[in-house]
């Protein structure tokens, strides 16, 4: 975003942009085409995408996977707080439960006994 790369490397592409824009403030933010993204408005509103969404606090706003931009304004006489973020997708199943998401259920039954003796897991590097 606006020419800086984050310092964290994942193990598949994603953005991740926290804006906060003032009142007629625009951002065009360039997305790869590959990318499903959303936004998450934390307050205020504003207009989102080039068919002029709009998203309110407490609201996700899904954009078209249609181009490489996403366009964000702020038409309102408060600030605009949002989360940009998006990805790959990964085309894997899900398993949820609680906190807890993974691919399967066997997944989740491990998660479960993990937390439940204090192990969070393993992170291979």
């Amino acid at each position: 975003a606006m020419n800086v790369k984050g310092i964290i490397e994942t193990r598949t592409p994603i953005i991740y942009l926290h804006y906060i824009l003032q009142p007629g403030a625009r951002v065009i933010q360039e997305i790869t085409s590959e990318y499903n993204v959303f936004s998450y408005v934390i307050q205020g509103s504003g207009v989102f995408g080039n068919d002029g969404k709009q998203g309110n606090g407490g609201n996700m706003v899904v954009f078209d996977n249609d181009g490489y931009i996403v366009e964000i304004s702020n038409d309102s006489v408060g600030i605009l707080e949002l989360l940009l973020i998006g990805g790959v997708p990964l085309n894997e199943p899900v398993a949820r439960y609680g906190p807890f998401v993974m691919n399967t259920q066997q997944e989740i039954t491990q998660a479960f006994q993990d937390y439940q003796m204090g192990r969070m897991g393993v992170i291979d590097l």
